[in-house]
């Protein structure tokens, strides 16, 4: 029996790591995979999964905003989170995710906006990982604060591939249920979050400053996107979870659709 197709979307160029990163967490979970770019065909309806995964910011013309120019602060780090965020500056300039001459990816921006849609629409199982997370929301018509480091006065802005930011799990999500309730620690790589909840959505987890770190959809089996970087943290077996989920949610997708043709070809 095949393993049920996971698409994972990312740019046309770059993105290596991650992908790779990706496709572990999805093998070990029983699923395959197949990489979606702008210059990939059309795979959306050999789909039993997706993936939106991380990268260059939205552009905010798909929310209904314009771009903006923030200063950058000094982050309030510890020695050992400031080498760690250099070797990760290095890593991404080696692995980036986002266009080494852009922080915009206009075509990647349609392509992913159109397979969220798809995706809810058709009740694919999704799971958005930071800008996919965001991109999540701004398909369901919500919008994205462009820079969070203002909110970040009492508490650090990190930046690290490391589990050190603290976010609260909001009870009787289906987040919460798959990694557990309460406090979990995970990284943090991007400067944006959601704002304005799109239609449909809801708050599964924050931060302590109040920042929305995930999001789900209430009517969809799962439609989840989570702020950081799950597949960077495959020491962490709640975090694997995420994707062991959307595996067996693509089968039990995928068996339902076997049983319904089987069911039509006997009649």
């Amino acid at each position: 029996m095949r393993r049920p197709l996971i698409g994972v979307t990312g740019p046309v160029d770059g993105g290596w790591m991650a992908w790779q990163m990706t496709r572990l967490a999805i093998r070990r979970a029983g699923g395959r995979c197949r990489r979606i770019t702008a210059a990939t065909p059309d795979i959306k309806q050999q789909l039993d999964g997706l993936v939106i995964g991380g990268g260059s910011d939205i552009d905010p013309s798909h929310y209904g905003d314009e771009l903006r120019q923030f200063s950058e602060s000094a982050e309030e780090q510890s020695l050992k989170d400031r080498l760690i965020g250099l070797v990760l500056f290095l890593i991404r300039g080696l692995f980036s995710t986002k266009r080494r001459s852009s922080r915009r990816d206009p075509e990647r921006d349609i392509l992913e906006k159109d397979l969220c849609r798809f995706a809810v629409d058709n009740r694919i199982p999704i799971l958005g990982i930071c800008r996919g997370a965001q991109m999540i929301n701004v398909a369901q018509g919500g919008s994205l604060h462009q820079a969070t480091g203002q909110f970040y006065t009492e508490t650090p802005h990190v930046r690290t591939i490391m589990p050190r930011r603290t976010i609260e799990l909001e009870v009787g999500t289906l987040l919460a249920g798959i990694l557990g309730p309460g406090r979990h620690r995970v990284n943090a790589l991007h400067d944006q979050a959601v704002d304005r909840l799109g239609d449909h959505l809801q708050v599964s987890a924050q931060d302590a400053n109040g920042i929305v770190q995930a999001i789900e959809h209430r009517n969809h089996p799962f439609a989840i996107g989570v702020q950081w970087h799950p597949e960077y943290l495959p020491q962490i077996a709640s975090q694997q979870r995420l994707f062991r989920t959307l595996v067996d949610r693509a089968e039990e997708r995928r068996a339902t659709g076997r049983r319904r043709d089987t069911e039509t070809s006997r009649q």
